[in-house]
């Protein structure tokens, strides 16, 4: 299963470049991502009820275990609902002549090509296959991000590409470090093992796996959007297509953190205390936080100011990995989940609003919830759960994390990070909720949502992130359980 998990996207950027016809291509791509929920489904279970590693026959490269399953199904899932939506979306972008039918090709390759890059980072357990990997990560979206071609998109693209290049150079120097503390400890054949050097932890040396630990803090936290290497995120999510901001916020960034949780438990293991990894990421949690709430006061583009909300978020899961008590990491496992689900599903549903209003700026919108019922209404509730107010999942894995930095006697952190969340949440008040009232300047849009299948997704993801607020099953708690442990080691 787990080679056919691999191969699925290639197979399908193969077959994208055979079919010019757009209805074949939109099958492809719609039989792709739904026999990749299958294998995801499969392999979840498998996981779930052996509570084991699963290698696969290609020389025990492929690897997954609860950590992993639980980032990989969020990028699977997150890409079956980009899929459909795309759709729609795109024979609309196509029909405005935003760009011609040529390019819709070209679109599902790179799509899928992105795809296969995270799924490969997230299912190795070598180290330098996963840096790789996520390196190629920036090479297949960034084409995605300068998707339209305007001066816009290309400034944003190249601006990604160039930090985030900078940033992954330094995660491989980092990675390099950490090689260099397991010489003599690794056979030949374990280097840059993920399984070896967590199972060896304590025999790696101190001095070089703390400078590494640096170096991949930096480097990976420049690809998850922390500040301030953030700088490339809120111009890479606001230019590319809705779904690909989707997949950039839901799920990219959740990719970059997961190598430095990896690294994080490995470090951990080697110090016997958390005190040197928590204080840098606390750090760094922090300061995204409060980036992000400043610069939300002040967004005049709505798919920025979500993009910037995407900062605060992986400021909040770095803030509980650094506290890393049981509380904390299942708090940001948990968070992990909730963000994607409630942010890619914002992303869809701006990407409604664009194609209704064909604008980005907060000031041209008004009357939303008259235009767009349905994207309306789910947007605007989105709002509310992606700011961290209840019943919504955001809420319940927020509620974790604070609880577990009060138990933890970290008060000011706790004070701090309550009272930037509370700005934030004034922020996307004042800044955003003023587009859903007011009378309509533009006479000729009439009511009615375009995006049939899309918005079906966006309230089949509503309906999620409603539900799991109120309760979360067994099944997902024991499988974060099994990841957090694998975290901390118990």
């Amino acid at each position: 299963m787990g080679f056919f998990l691999i191969a699925l996207p290639v197979i399908a950027v193969l077959l994208f470049m055979l079919f010019k016809n757009s209805i074949i291509q939109h099958t492809i791509s719609l039989l792709t991502s739904s026999l990749l929920i299958i294998i995801a489904v499969y392999l979840t279970t498998d996981v779930m009820v052996l509570g084991s590693a699963h290698h696969t026959a290609l020389g025990g490269i492929f690897y997954i275990d609860a950590l992993s399953i639980i980032v990989l199904d969020i990028v699977i899932l997150i890409g079956f609902m980009a899929s459909i939506y795309s759709v729609s979306y795109m024979e609309t972008e196509i029909k405005h002549g935003k760009i011609d039918r040529g390019r819709l090709r070209l679109y599902y390759i790179l799509m899928y090509a992105f795809m296969f890059t995270m799924i490969l980072a997230l299912t190795v357990k070598n180290m330098g296959i996963m840096w790789i990997a996520i390196e190629a990560t920036t090479l297949a979206s960034a084409f995605l991000v300068g998707f339209y071609n305007d001066k816009y998109s290309l400034e944003a693209a190249w601006k990604y590409v160039l930090i985030c290049s900078v940033g992954i150079a330094i995660a491989l120097l980092g990675i390099i470090f950490l090689h260099l503390s397991s010489i003599g400890v690794l056979e030949n054949n374990q280097f840059l093992d993920w399984i070896a050097l967590y199972n060896n932890a304590e025999s790696l040396k101190s001095p070089i796996v703390k400078l590494a630990f640096i170096f991949i803090l930096i480097g990976f936290g420049t690809k998850a959007g922390l500040a301030p290497m953030h700088t490339w995120l809120p111009d890479a999510h606001s230019q590319a297509p809705s779904p690909i901001s989707a997949l950039l916020s839901g799920v990219l960034l959740n990719s970059a953190m997961y190598g430095i949780i990896r690294t994080v438990a490995v470090v951990n293991r080697n110090l016997g205390s958390s005190i040197y990894t928590g204080r840098l990421l606390i750090a760094l949690g922090i300061l995204s936080i409060l980036t992000a709430a400043i610069f939300i006061l002040t967004q005049k583009d709505y798919k920025r100011l979500l993009a910037y909300s995407s900062i605060e978020h992986m400021g909040i899961i770095a803030v509980a990995m650094g506290v890393f008590t049981p509380l904390s990491v299942f708090g940001a496992l948990l968070h992990m989940i909730n963000h994607s689900l409630t942010k890619a599903m914002l992303f869809l549903a701006s990407g409604n609003i664009l194609q209704k209003y064909n604008t980005k700026q907060i000031s041209e919108i008004k009357a939303i919830l008259k235009l767009l019922p349905i994207s309306g209404t789910v947007f605007l509730l989105g709002l509310f759960a992606i700011a961290g107010t209840p019943p919504f999942s955001v809420f319940a894995s927020e509620l974790s994390i604070m609880v577990s930095l009060f138990t933890a006697k970290k008060f000011v952190v706790g004070g701090a990070l309550a009272l930037l969340l509370a700005i934030i949440f004034a922020g996307i008040a004042v800044t955003l909720f003023k587009m859903f009232y007011g009378n309509n300047q533009e006479e000729e849009l009439q009511p009615g949502e375009t995006n049939k299948a899309g918005t079906i997704v966006i309230v089949v993801l509503f309906l999620v992130i409603s539900i799991s607020g109120l309760f979360i099953p067994d099944e997902l708690k024991n499988l974060i359980t099994q990841a957090q442990n694998i975290i901390i080691g118990a």
